[in-house]
């Protein structure tokens, strides 16, 4: 009896032992949102405007290799219209996609220079945090999602910072109250 023991013992250590060998090179994954089925997200598709026949009285336009097709989907614009805003502003200029209203802003955040490789920095940093706050042994083998409790330090509390601009006096909206006052 003690001898089964003893075996079974060792033969759970080097089953938990080979189990923590794999997947030491993937990325970490700190949120564990996956789709049980493996067709298309439903979210991503985008149906296209319906087609219209030109007016052959009028000229029709040059085309613009590179540009936009009249039945393009343009969803922002769309919800902008709907909504009754201004569609000057939606509209983007430049290679970088700069909305026209944001120009100045734009430049603002620019007059001390632009790191030009900040994308890849910031996803090395990120992923140097990733593997740092991964989640305990547990955590990862039952998917449990440690997002929220890996980047609890670095988040910013909104109900703080609200009191701190109405402290220094800054007008600031109405918001909702915090949760943590009914507990």
């Amino acid at each position: 009896m003690p001898k089964a023991r003893g075996f079974t013992a060792i033969a759970l250590i080097a089953v938990l032992a080979l189990s923590a060998c794999g997947g030491r090179n993937k990325d970490p994954q700190l949120m564990h949102i996956r789709s049980n089925t493996s067709g298309p997200d439903e979210f991503t598709i985008l149906p296209g405007k319906p087609l219209e026949s030109p007016d052959f009285d009028a000229e029709l336009p040059a085309p613009t290799p590179g540009g936009t097709n009249l039945t393009d989907p343009t969803p922002k614009a769309d919800a902008v219209a709907a909504l009754g805003g201004n569609l000057a502003r939606v509209a983007t200029t430049g290679p970088n996609n700069i909305g026209r209203g944001d120009g100045g802003l734009v430049n603002h955040a620019r007059r001390f220079g632009v790191n030009q490789n900040i994308r890849r920095t910031l996803a090395a940093e990120d992923l140097a945090f990733r593997r740092d706050h991964k989640g305990r042994v547990f955590e990862r083998w039952f998917n449990i999602n440690v997002y929220l409790k890996a980047y609890r330090k670095v988040s910013l509390d909104q109900h703080r910072e609200l009191e701190r601009f109405r402290r220094l006096g800054v007008r600031t909206p109405s918001a909702p109250p915090d949760p943590k006052l009914f507990q």
